[in-house]
């Protein structure tokens, strides 16, 4: 099945994904979509880049019973950037209005109002579904198909216990989809639990994905790195980069300096609202944002078409998160590049990432200029009791006249 019209499809959608440059399915959409369009429980360890998203929105589409007015499918997801990613893509798909995205951050009254209406799937974040659950504005009685994206994400964030809660509201009759970068211990009880004899995908997806990637490593120091950056970017010329570092301060403090050199930057982090967060989006999918810098969490499940570069300013803390950040560029079959700036502390870190995705990147010179070292005082001399008046005057006198003569 190497095309979507022997999956099964309409012309319709087929006409849809070709608009989108998309002609063929990949490997975890040639597995999922037919046991999906069977009614199969699946779970699938599938990266984020190997077309996962199509893998279950497409059997949704064409399941859908469009005169039903109760909620048929319930995807959870483990932030709002991704919620926000698959209800885009739906709407790209179809043009029903029927979809909702529910999540926190939004006027809470507003989905309140939607959800007394006529909607058939909702895609939500655990926190705000709870609410919705508690507060019974939300009936999932009628759900026949959940799909639990990045399932590993939700159990990192510490959204399991929320889920299995959620999954309670929900009829033991539904058809479940589980789809996770990683299948630990945890992920595979959560499918035990929940799931009806689900059928195991694996796709290898994760080295074909950064093999397609030009990567590199530049060796600098902590004090050099952000003169590295720039020097990088300068060569390298990105139409749109998503620059990555460990936390929000240094994602805020890296934004700040790059402006003030008159670099078009923006930040992405958990520390904004969500209005902020959808303009930043908003702005960088325009390109009036060129360098966006963000955090792992907040960057999760984005999808923008015309990122060329990553700059992993910190080194990522696994090769899962590695190869993630990375997949945000090199999408559907386009080039891409990967930088990732190390100081001496890192090596281990990159080694390890080296070894988990079976390359060794190419390291990369960048040629920085060494921090200006300070005019230091000359060192005072300890005062032991025996220094006179005259001694200090003639002292200061010295040290005066020695850095005068620096100036010059």
């Amino acid at each position: 099945m190497n095309d979507f019209i022997s999956l099964g499809f309409n012309p319709e959608h087929i006409g849809k994904l070709h608009k989108q440059g998309i002609k063929t399915p990949t490997k975890i959409q040639q597995e999922s979509i037919p046991l999906l369009l069977e009614g199969k429980d699946i779970i699938a360890q599938a990266q984020t880049g190997s077309g996962k998203t199509l893998a279950f929105l497409l059997p949704i589409l064409k399941k859908i019973d469009h005169e039903s007015e109760h909620i048929q499918t319930l995807i959870i997801t483990p932030t709002r950037e991704l919620a926000i990613q698959i209800t885009a893509e739906l709407s790209r798909m179809s043009d029903d209005d029927n979809v909702l995205a529910v999540y926190g951050g939004q006027d809470v009254d507003q989905q309140i109002s939607r959800l007394s209406g006529k909607i058939s799937i909702v895609i939500g974040t655990p926190g705000r579904l709870l609410d919705h659950i508690h507060r019974g504005t939300i009936d999932l009685s009628h759900v026949s198909m959940l799909v639990l994206d990045e399932a590993d994400q939700m159990l990192h964030i510490g959204f399991i216990r929320e889920v299995g809660e959620i999954i309670d509201q929900t009829p033991s009759s539904r058809q479940t989809a589980l789809f996770s970068a990683t299948m630990s211990s945890e992920i595979r009880e959560l499918a035990n639990r929940y799931m009806i004899n689900p059928y195991p995908i694996q796709v290898e997806a994760e080295v074909k994905v950064v093999r397609e990637i030009q990567q590199f490593v530049v060796e600098t120091t902590d004090r050099q790195k952000q003169q590295a950056l720039c020097k990088t970017i300068k060569e390298m010329q990105p139409f749109l980069a998503i620059i990555f570092c460990r936390t929000k301060r240094r994602v805020s403090k890296l934004n700040e300096n790059l402006q003030e050199q008159g670099y078009l930057t923006d930040e992405l982090h958990g520390g904004l609202s969500q209005t902020k967060r959808e303009d930043v989006m908003q702005r960088f999918r325009e390109a009036k944002v060129h360098l966006l810098i963000a955090t792992d969490v907040a960057a999760r499940g984005l999808d923008v078409e015309g990122v060329t570069h990553i700059f992993n300013y910190d080194v990522p803390q696994d090769v899962e998160s590695y190869i993630h950040r990375i997949g945000r560029t090199g999408r559907a079959g386009e080039e891409g590049v990967a930088v990732t700036f190390i100081a001496q502390k890192d090596q281990s870190a990159i080694a390890l990432i080296e070894q988990g995705i079976d390359t060794k990147i190419t390291r990369k010179a960048v040629e920085v200029k060494a921090p200006p070292t300070a005019n230091r005082e000359p060192r005072k001399r300890r005062n032991t009791g025996s220094e006179t008046t005259k001694d200090r005057r003639n002292y200061k006198s010295r040290s005066e006249s020695s850095r005068t003569g620096r100036r010059r």
